[in-house]
This record gives C-alpha cells, sequence and structure tokens, in this order.
C-alpha cells in the first residue's frame, strides 16, 4: 500500500453535496465524471495529499444504489493506492481477504475491492493508477 487515495461518501444529490464540500470546506474540485461501468456520477475533490470521491448513483441496480438505499448518505469506502494490483490482491488473498470481483477499469487506472468482512465492515478499494490520456487527476470537468 502505497498511500490512501481517496475516501469515497455516497450522495444522493451531487450538486447538493459540492456545495459543502466545494463551498463550505472549501475543497477544490479536481474532476467531475460520468462512471457508467460503476453506474455513478463522481466528483473528485482535492483535500490536501489525498481526495474526497462524492459518489451519486445514477443505477438503481448498482451496489452504490443499493448501499445507499440501505444506509444513507455517508462513507462508501477507502481506497489505497498501490504499485501492483495483481501483486497486491495475491498478497491479501494469501492472508485469508475476500476479493469482490474481477480487476476493474475505475476513473483512474485498474481497481479492485476487498469485501468489507475482511476489513471489519470497511470496504476497501484497491487502486493502481493508469497515466495517460483521460486518467490524469485534472480540474476538466467529463461530466457529459
Amino acid at each position: 500500500m502505497k498511500r490512501i487515495d481517496h475516501v469515497a461518501v455516497v450522495v444522493s444529490d451531487l450538486e447538493a453535496a459540492l456545495a459543502f464540500y466545494r463551498d463550505a470546506l472549501h475543497l477544490e474540485v479536481m474532476s467531475i465524471q460520468r462512471l457508467p461501468e460503476q453506474g455513478v456520477r463522481a466528483a473528485f475533490l482535492s483535500a490536501g495529499e489525498s481526495t474526497i470521491e462524492l459518489l451519486e448513483p445514477v443505477d438503481p441496480e448498482t451496489g452504490v444504489a443499493r448501499f445507499l438505499e440501505k444506509h444513507g448518505e455517508g462513507v462508501h469506502h477507502i481506497c489505497f493506492e498501490v504499485e501492483n494490483i495483481a501483486a497486491a490482491i495475491r498478497q491479501l488473498q494469501a492472508g485469508g481477504a475476500e476479493i469482490t470481483g474481477e480487476i476493474g477499469e475505475g476513473a483512474h487506472g485498474k481497481v479492485a475491492f476487498v469485501h468489507p468482512r475482511s476489513a471489519h465492515g470497511v470496504l476497501i478499494e484497491l487502486q493502481q493508477e493508469t497515466p495517460g490520456p483521460g486518467k490524469e487527476k485534472t480540474k476538466e470537468n467529463v461530466d457529459d
């Protein structure tokens, strides 16, 4: 694990959440993206060396939407940046951790998730950043 990359917060209304995180806390919006594979709109805000990710479900059939329905708004997961996602998964599985699903494509690279049962009730995301077009953390709004 290199560092905490971001903490994700599920919200029911992204614009209302931005009114607090951007306007009241004065966190800079880095990007707002639609992530169709995950069924969310995501806003990334700079918080020093880390990021706050606000997740608004746009597809009621996704895990994020079910989380919001069951638990309401709040912290959804903690994301750790890793150098090599496949090696990190192997190491975690060797220690008994349950990985949910396969390695997928996230907003900034390859991602995988550790089931909350393995992490004392916390969903953990692993992220291996992939530099290149569309992967950089920028102020560009790509939510079209």
